[in-house]
């Protein structure tokens, strides 16, 4: 199966605008791009996700498609299940085909346990799994933050005290042109900020520690 025949079996819905070429990676340029992981089998990460590397070389965590009454479009999520790590152990996945630069970024999360750490969030223009822009959500520290993560480094752009309920799926939301950021909580404007560091990348999904978290119809529209 060809990487275009890869994306699409992922996609539910994805309208195919051109495709182009960037810092050697294929960007698949579509309006749109929704994985809602429902074709998957469980028990497998998707062909076109690659988990990324902790501090001390082993995968970042373990992510994998589970079947779950709990999914926010039922029968599937992505979940991150290693309910262990160390206090800066980054569970990363990264989408390896997609590059983005200006772009509308939407997930839906659902945490699901953590005593060190909780929640998780969304990766955009990442170079890699140790340069990339970073907006979580924490339900044990009440708060939704902006990171930019540098060589491994996280460094704090914006905090926002929220109130993040365990019970019921929260969203996610990025749109990102130029070097503005506005970040949405479900469908509230908590950030609003200029960065300049990074210009395009992959996208990917985040944890931290040992966080367990579900994730649902991650969304990605490029913006021209």
């Amino acid at each position: 199966m060809n990487t275009l025949a890869k994306v699409l079996f992922s996609v539910m819905v994805a309208i195919p605008l051109g495709f182009g070429t960037m810092a050697s990676q294929a960007e698949i340029a579509y309006s749109e791009q929704l994985w809602n992981f429902d074709r998957e089998q469980p028990g497998t990460l998707p062909s076109e996700f690659s988990i990324g590397s902790l501090f001390d070389g082993r995968p970042a965590g373990n992510w994998q498609v589970l079947a779950t009454d709990r999914a926010k479009s039922p029968p599937h999520v992505l979940a991150q299940v290693m309910a262990k790590g160390a206090e800066h152990a980054y569970k990363v996945v990264l989408i390896k085909e997609v590059i983005a630069s200006d772009l509308n970024l939407e997930v839906s999360f659902l945490p699901i346990q953590g005593q060190a750490d909780m929640g998780g969030g969304l990766i955009w223009r990442a170079a890699d799994d140790r340069n990339y822009y970073l907006a979580r959500a924490n339900p044990l520290e009440q708060n939704i933050r902006v990171y930019r993560v540098e060589k491994g480094v996280r460094h704090l752009l914006e905090n926002f005290d929220q109130t993040i309920d365990v019970r019921q799926w929260h969203t996610l939301r990025v749109t990102h042109r130029g070097c503005r950021v506005n970040i949405f909580y479900d469908d509230k404007q908590v950030f609003d900020l200029c960065d300049k560091t990074f210009h395009d990348g992959m996208i990917g999904l985040w944890t931290k520690s040992d966080a367990v978290t579900y994730f649902d119809d991650l969304r990605l529209e490029h913006v021209k």
